[in-house]
């Protein structure tokens, strides 16, 4: 049998594993909600401690904390962000009470009970309501921890990754990106364009996601501490807000503010939901460069054959020699599971009942899994994809000098029905498209190789 000892909260008595540093509150959410054996992930957790640091160092500079009391909070908080086995002691389910109000008190008593520990004194002076959660309510307090890790994710990880496969792709192109390539529209053979084209194409379209993630940051920025129970701020300095912001950015280096209005962020969760929708469009845009690089990747006979992808691993445990494109498809798949989550986000966004919203942990589970997960991904889709594929000239040159599309250049010279006709001619006999070019107008092989030059087509104009 388990070893226990007995605390007690407004409901009565109950049984907590003798060496947790919780006690009752998060004992009673453990067992009600053994739901999916799913814990808060660790970043929202190193931000909820981080959170009540700050709130203890804000008190203290208002005279609201004892200073000694004061003390051993922040030293609990300095230790617990140390401890390997963090996780051990936050053993509340995801999915919890909507509030979060499990997952709050968990904290607050695992840091009331190190930091009465740490005092050494037999008495519990460190109350883990009275002292630890002054000033706080959950449901000020989990809205703002949501931000403040989203934030810290966005900043140190995300934004670094979106740079970094920026940076390599564009490197790619510089290298690589002179090479001329059918182009494809409806998967079907279409003008040319250039590698780099294709390249600073994707590019291009993570550039534009920096902008959309720095204004998701600016509203994550905004915290709602302070607001209390329903947003009025009831039983907390009305300088807590500022003072604990102050605290929490010179902590992180992330430059936090007291929301304007703070029953937004607490009756809403409208800057998680603008968040979730800027890291679903990174997974659109990451599931479409995934896809163009299996299908260039595809053969290596009976596909594109166009690239080569990195040699990773593998890919049959029948087949002999077979190799997959493993870091794209792994790539799709985090996209899948990150639209999943902007869904489910988007559902609990609408779950605001008057002051409170009421999906608040299931959202921040999912937004901080949006974030590492394409964070990580992206690293690996630049490393382990863009920088190592080879380019198989030979092949892009055979498609694009018997593309029959290529015609399309002679539109202006002899119209769109006579170059229809030599089109459909060319594919009908599988000839290259100068060839019967040739034959079935008067323009000369000079002309006809000048306007019919792959990458003078991919330039535009006339």
């Amino acid at each position: 049998m388990m070893n226990v000892r007995t605390e007690t909260d407004s409901l009565g008595k109950i049984e907590v594993p003798i060496n947790a540093l919780y006690a009752a509150q998060t004992q009673r959410a453990v067992e009600n909600f053994p739901v999916s054996g799913q814990r808060m992930p660790a970043a929202f957790i190193v931000a909820l401690i981080r959170v009540k640091a700050a709130a203890c160092q804000a008190n203290l500079s208002l005279d609201l904390l004892p200073k000694d009391i004061a003390k051993a909070i922040g030293s609990a908080c300095a230790k617990l962000l140390s401890d390997e086995e963090l996780s051990t002691h936050f053993p509340v389910d995801v999915f919890q009470t909507g509030s979060g109000t499990s997952s709050n008190m968990n904290a607050n008593e695992v840091i009331a009970t190190l930091a009465n520990e740490l005092r050494r004194i037999e008495a519990a002076d460190v109350h883990p309501n009275d002292h630890v959660n002054f000033g706080q309510s959950s449901n000020d307090v989990i809205p703002t921890v949501i931000q403040v890790s989203a934030a810290q994710l966005i900043v140190e990880k995300l934004m670094p990754a979106l740079k970094h496969i920026i940076a390599v792709t564009k490197e790619k192109a510089d290298v690589d990106g002179n090479v001329c390539k059918t182009g494809r529209t409806h998967l079907m053979d279409a003008m040319p364009v250039t590698l780099a084209q294709t390249l600073n194409t994707w590019a291009s379209q993570y550039g534009q996601h920096i902008h959309t993630l720095e204004t998701s940051l600016s509203l994550l920025k905004k915290l709602p501490i302070g607001g209390t129970a329903v947003g009025t701020g009831i039983n907390t300095h009305p300088q807590f807000a500022s003072h604990f912001c102050t605290e929490l950015s010179e902590d992180i280096d992330i430059d936090f503010a007291p929301a304007e209005n703070k029953f937004v962020s607490i009756s809403s969760q409208d800057a998680a939901v603008i968040c979730s929708s800027a890291l679903k469009a990174i997974a659109v845009t990451t599931m479409k460069v995934a896809n163009d690089l299996r299908w260039m990747n595809s053969g290596p006979l009976a596909g594109l054959g166009e690239i080569a992808l990195p040699s990773l691993q593998p890919g049959s445990s029948i087949m002999p020699g077979k190799v997959n494109p493993v870091i794209p498809e792994s790539a799709a798949m985090v996209c899948a599971q990150v639209i999943g989550n902007d869904t489910a986000i988007t559902v609990g966004g609408q779950s605001g009942n008057f002051e409170l919203n009421v999906m608040l942990p299931m959202i921040a589970a999912n937004l901080v899994s949006s974030i590492d997960l394409l964070s990580n991904t992206l690293v690996l889709l630049a490393d382990k994809a863009i920088a190592g594929f080879t380019v198989n000239q030979d092949n892009m040159a055979q498609s694009l000098h018997r593309n029959p599309i290529l015609v399309t250049a002679l539109n202006p010279i002899i119209g769109y029905a006579k170059a229809a006709e030599i089109a459909k001619t060319a594919y009908a006999q599988q000839r290259p498209i100068l060839e019967v070019a040739l034959e079935m107008t008067d323009l000369s092989e000079q002309d006809l190789k000048e306007a019919l030059d792959p990458i003078k087509l991919t330039k535009g104009g006339m």
